[in-house]
C-alpha cells in the first residue's frame, strides 16, 4: 500500500464536508477585500486627500501596529493595501487554521480517522488531504484578493504580488495546524496553539513596524508584508514563508510517527482524584469549560479597544483633512467628530464580543454533538437546568466581553487626551450594544434548540452585523438589509442619544428566541443532527 493511498477519495471528501465552510470563508474574505477597496478608492480620490492620509495615519504608531508598515501611501494603491492587508492576512490564517484542525484532530478525537484507518487509506493521507484542501483554499482567496485590487485599476503586477502574500500567510498556518494537531489531544487545544502562533506573529509584527526594528522579520505575517506592495514589489520573502511552510509539514510528519492515534505528543495533565464542589453542579462545569475561553475573547477585545482609542487624535486630524471621511463619520446629524469616532468604535467593539457571544452559545451544540451531553442528562440533571446554566455563562462572558472593548477604548483615550472620567464614560457606552449582542445569542440557541444542523448558520448572522457595521456607511445598503442587524436599531452612543424604547425592544427580541430555544430543546432528541 502506499504512503497516499486514498488521498483522492479523501480530498473528495473533505471538499464534501467543506461544501459550506469553504466557499462561505472565501467568498467572505474577498467580498470585505473587494468592499473595501472600492470604498477607498472612492474616498481618497484627489491628492490633498491622500496626502492627509498620509500625514495623520501613516505616522501614527498605533495605526502602524495594527495596520502595518506604511508603504506608498502617497498613492491610492498603497492604501489599499494598509486598508485591506490585515484583514485579508488575519482571515487565510484563520481560514487555515480551522480548516487542517477540523480534518486532523478533529476527526481523530471523534474516532472516525480509526475508523477509515481499517480500510485501505494509508496513514498520512489524511493529513495531506487536509493540507492540499487548505493550500487551495488559500490560493483561492489570494487570487480573489488580486481580483479585487484589479477591481479598483491596479496595475497588474502588484496585486497578484499581495494575492500571493495573502496566500503565503495562509500556508504557514495551514503548517502550524497540522503540527499543533501532533501536539494536543483535543481539537480545542490545537485551535488554541493555532491562535496563540497568530497572536505572536501579529505582536512581533506590530513591534518590529512601529520600531523599526528586525522583529518583524520574525513573524511570517511580517515576511507578506515586508514584500512593500506598490512600493519595492518585491517577491523574495515569500521564500522564507514557503520555506517556514515546508519546515512545519516535515516536523508534523515527524511527530506524527512518534505518537499513538487519538493521542498527542502532550499527553493532558490527570485531573484530581475528586472534583471540587463547584465542578458538580451545571453552572460550575459550564464555567469551567469556558473560563479559558472567556479570558482569551476578554483580553484581546481589550487590546483591541486600546488600539482604537489611541488613534483619536490621529483620526480626528485625518478626518478635518477629508471631507468624504467626514461625512462618513459624520452621518449621523449633529455629531462631533469624536463622537462619531467614537460611535463607530463601540459597534466594532460590540460586534466583536458578538464574536465570542456566538462561539459559546454554540458551544451547546459542541457538547450535544461530542457526546458528553448525554452522560450529564442520565444523572439528576435536567435538560433545562443544563440549558439554563449554559446560557447563563454564555450571559456572564458576554457582558465581559463587551464592557472590555469599552474600557480599552476609555484606558487609550484617557492616556493620550488627559481626560480620566471617559474610563468609565465608554465603558458605559459600549454597553448600549449588549442587547444586540444578545440578539446574535438568541439567534444561535434558536437554531440549536430547533435546527441543529444548521446551528452553524449563526455565524452567518453575525457576518451581516459586521458587513454592515464596517462597510455600511460608505457602501449605503438597502435599508431592508441594514434592518437585519439589530446595531442598526441600537442608538449610537455618544453621536446619538440614549433612548431606552429600542433597547427594550432588541432585549425582548433576544429573550425571546432564547426561550423559543429552550422550547425547541425540550422537544426534540437529544443528538439529533
Amino acid at each position: 500500500m502506499s504512503t497516499l493511498t486514498g488521498l483522492g477519495p479523501l480530498i473528495r471528501f473533505a471538499l464534501r464536508r467543506d461544501r459550506v465552510f469553504l466557499p462561505v470563508w472565501v467568498l467572505s474574505l474577498v467580498g470585505i477585500t473587494y468592499a473595501t477597496a472600492n470604498a477607498v478608492a472612492s474616498t481618497y480620490n484627489t491628492p490633498a486627500e491622500i496626502q492627509a492620509y498620509a500625514a495623520n495615519l501613516g505616522t501614527s504608531p498605533a495605526t502602524i501596529a495594527m495596520a502595518g508598515p506604511p508603504v506608498a501611501l502617497e498613492q491610492i494603491g498603497g492604501i489599499l493595501i494598509y486598508e485591506t492587508s490585515m484583514t485579508a492576512l488575519l482571515g487565510t490564517a484563520l481560514m487555515s487554521v480551522f480548516l487542517v484542525v477540523r480534518h486532523t484532530r478533529s476527526e481523530e478525537e471523534a474516532g472516525r480517522t480509526e475508523l477509515l484507518s481499517s480500510t485501505v487509506v494509508a496513514p498520512q493521507a489524511g493529513p495531506v488531504a487536509a493540507l492540499v484542501v487548505a493550500l487551495a483554499a488559500g490560493v483561492l482567496v489570494g487570487l480573489g484578493v488580486t481580483w479585487s485590487l484589479l477591481s479598483v485599476d491596479s496595475a497588474t503586477g502588484p496585486a497578484l504580488l499581495f494575492g500571493a502574500a495573502v496566500a503565503a500567510m495562509g500556508w504557514v498556518f495551514a503548517g502550524v495546524a497540522l503540527v499543533a494537531a501532533q501536539l494536543t489531544t483535543h481539537a480545542r487545544g490545537s485551535i488554541g496553539i493555532g491562535l496563540a502562533a497568530l497572536g505572536v506573529a501579529f505582536g512581533l509584527r506590530a513591534v518590529g513596524d512601529t520600531s523599526e526594528t528586525f522583529w518583524s522579520w520574525l513573524s511570517p505575517m511580517g515576511w507578506s508584508q515586508q514584500v512593500r506592495v506598490f512600493d519595492d514589489n518585491r517577491w523574495w520573502p515569500l521564500l522564507l514563508s514557503v520555506a517556514l511552510t515546508a519546515l512545519l509539514f516535515a516536523a508534523a510528519a515527524v511527530l506524527s510517527r512518534r505518537r499513538d492515534l487519538g493521542a498527542g505528543i502532550v499527553q493532558p495533565r490527570p485531573g484530581p482524584a475528586s472534583a471540587r464542589s463547584a465542578l458538580c453542579t451545571p453552572l460550575g462545569l459550564a464555567w469551567r469549560l469556558q473560563r479559558a475561553s472567556i479570558l482569551g475573547w476578554t483580553v484581546g477585545i481589550l487590546v483591541t479597544g486600546l488600539m482604537f482609542g489611541s488613534v483619536t487624535e490621529e483620526m480626528r486630524k485625518m478626518v478635518e483633512d477629508n471631507p468624504t471621511l467626514a461625512a462618513y463619520f459624520e452621518r449621523i446629524a449633529g455629531a462631533s467628530l469624536v463622537d462619531a469616532f467614537f460611535s463607530t468604535a463601540m459597534l466594532i467593539m460590540g460586534i466583536l464580543a458578538a464574536g465570542f457571544a456566538v462561539a459559546s452559545a454554540l458551544r451547546m451544540r459542541a457538547e450535544e454533538t461530542s457526546g458528553r451531553l448525554e452522560p450529564v442528562l442520565s444523572t439528576g440533571v435536567s435538560r433545562s437546568r443544563w440549558y439554563a446554566a449554559s446560557a447563563a455563562v454564555t450571559l456572564v462572558g458576554t457582558v465581559l466581553a463587551v464592557a472590555a472593548g469599552g474600557l480599552g477604548v476609555g484606558i487609550a483615550y484617557a492616556a493620550v487626551s488627559g481626560d480620566g472620567s471617559a474610563v468609565w464614560r465608554l465603558t458605559g457606552y459600549v454597553l448600549v450594544y449588549l442587547p444586540a449582542v444578545l440578539v446574535l445569542v438568541g439567534v444561535a440557541l434558536l437554531l440549536v434548540g430547533w435546527v441543529p444542523r444548521a446551528a452553524a448558520a449563526a455565524w452567518a448572522a453575525l457576518a451581516v452585523c459586521f458587513v454592515v457595521g464596517w462597510l455600511g456607511g460608505i457602501l449605503s445598503f438597502p435599508s431592508w438589509f441594514e434592518n437585519l442587524s439589530p446595531f442598526t436599531h441600537t442608538p449610537a452612543v455618544p453621536a446619538e442619544e440614549l433612548t431606552a424604547g429600542p433597547l427594550l425592544v432588541i432585549a425582548a427580541v433576544a429573550a425571546a428566541a432564547a426561550g423559543l430555544g429552550l422550547a425547541g430543546f425540550l422537544r426534540r432528541d437529544v443528538g439529533r443532527a
